[in-house]
């Protein structure tokens, strides 16, 4: 029996609520969501009702005065009465475009009560209809461009909903960043990412709602050294990442859990144990050195105590024997431990295991995991591991990943670590590597 279409078989698709195809359309790119309006007479006008509003340049068949047409078409063909999200995102090649176009878009999504913008582009201004926008909760700007007088913030700010604001500075940040976040005030997040050139002013950050907060400073010329201030009761999480080149004041961190710090530059040591004093009262901590920093504790700034912390992830440094003891004996509540070295060549000089002066507490009570990456089974790595093995009293799990070693030497490591002996009878050691991973069993 042929098979055939009924014509008159109901569409289930095109019988759905409005509300619902909008919401299946606003989960696509805008553009995709247009082209459905060549489905058939009665879908003609469905796009128009979507409630996001994303563009792009991904597939670069046209030019921008066709992408800028298409844009310009849809805000003034849009219907719905609130757009949830408008996004841009167009790459450099379009860096003489009409930039007054973007910023004639962004007060069209003002005018639809835009919750939140999403914008990369490179902008000459934006306009002042966003900053006094009662309906933002997200702002997202990235200018695609680091050395250019990108955006400013030229008027007052009002942005009574905004919750998130993730932006990129480059020009007197000082005066543009904190203009826009005096103006929000219920800021939960903030992700900020400055240069720093000639700045004299400290940065001050009071933010009674905050609770998340990213810094990170791509590079930093200024000949002065000034402090960032941090009087944010409510913070629990906190990255700072880039370049280190500032003294870190924690007036009020109180409510802080955890903290991620990753610098590709430390201007000075002591910058980076002040900034670990006033954020020694977490529970979780990640550190991470570029490959370029050498670090040293200085001799007169001993690492502070951290009673809090039961996680504590290093990674990227090179001359790490010293600081590892270090904080195994700052750290007596430390259930957690992972380690990831640095990559490091044959030439470089290999460093001995700086055995603690006596048995941290966290080996004794506390320690229960350890996971080492990029291990490479030098002298230091082995000893490190020898001694944690034979004082950890708690430990459960042992995870050693290997780096890129042949595999007879992989499997001698391997067995000389297994038979160390462990102060912990429920230890196992697992090791993953270029060949088969595996495991011992519990050592009876």
């Amino acid at each position: 029996m042929s098979s055939s279409i009924n014509e008159n078989t109901d569409d289930r698709l095109s019988m759905l609520p409005e509300e619902v195809v909008a919401l299946i359309l606003s989960l696509m790119p805008t553009k995709f969501a247009v082209r459905s309006s060549i489905l058939s007479k009665s879908w003609r006008h469905r796009w128009m009702l979507v409630t996001n509003l994303d563009f792009d340049d991904i597939h670069k068949v046209h030019g921008f005065d066709v992408l800028s047409k298409f844009v310009d078409r849809v805000l003034e063909f849009c219907q719905t009465p609130h757009v949830k999200l408008f996004r841009l995102k167009f790459s450099d090649r379009y860096y003489w475009y009409r930039m007054s176009s973007v910023s004639s878009w962004i007060d069209k999504a003002v005018r639809l009560n835009v919750q939140e913008l999403d914008i990369h582009v490179i902008l000459a201004q934006l306009p002042a209809s966003l900053f006094t926008c009662k309906t933002l909760t997200k702002l997202s700007i990235d200018c695609e461009i680091r050395n250019g007088r990108v955006w400013r913030c030229l008027c007052s700010v009002n942005l009574p909903c905004l919750k998130t604001l993730d932006i990129a500075v480059f020009d007197k940040p000082h005066e543009n960043a904190f203009k826009l976040i005096r103006g929000c005030p219920v800021l939960e997040s903030l992700f900020l990412t400055v240069t720093w050139l000639a700045d004299e002013e400290n940065y001050i950050f009071i933010i009674p709602t905050l609770k998340r907060m990213k810094l990170t400073i791509l590079y930093c010329k200024s000949p002065f050294t000034n402090k960032v201030v941090l009087n944010v009761p409510n913070l629990e999480y906190l990255f700072v990442g880039g370049v280190l080149c500032s003294y870190f004041l924690t007036e009020d961190v109180s409510s802080l859990v955890g903290a991620s710090f990753s610098f590709t530059h430390v201007r000075c040591d002591s910058m980076w144990v002040d900034i670990l004093k006033g954020t020694n009262g977490v529970k979780s901590l990640s550190a991470q050195i570029g490959p370029i920093v050498y670090y040293e504790i200085p001799i007169d700034s001993a690492l502070p105590s951290f009673p809090n912390m039961t996680y504590l992830e290093l990674k990227g440094f090179r001359d790490w024997r010293l600081i590892i003891s270090e904080f195994l004996e700052s750290s007596p509540e430390l259930k957690h431990l992972c380690i990831n070295k640095a990559d490091m060549s044959k030439t470089d000089i290999e460093s001995l295991w700086v055995e603690p002066k006596l048995v941290p507490a966290c080996l004794l009570t506390n320690l229960t995991t350890i996971k080492f990456s990029k291990c490479e089974g030098r002298k230091c790595d082995v000893q490190s591991m020898k001694y944690m093995l034979g004082n950890a009293e708690v430990l459960k799990t042992v995870t050693i990943i290997w780096r890129s070693l042949r595999f007879k030497e992989e499997r001698r490591l391997s067995t000389q670590l297994l038979n160390v002996p462990r102060a912990s009878r429920h230890c196992e050691i697992n090791f993953i590597g270029k060949y088969s991973p595996y495991q011992n069993p519990l050592v009876k």
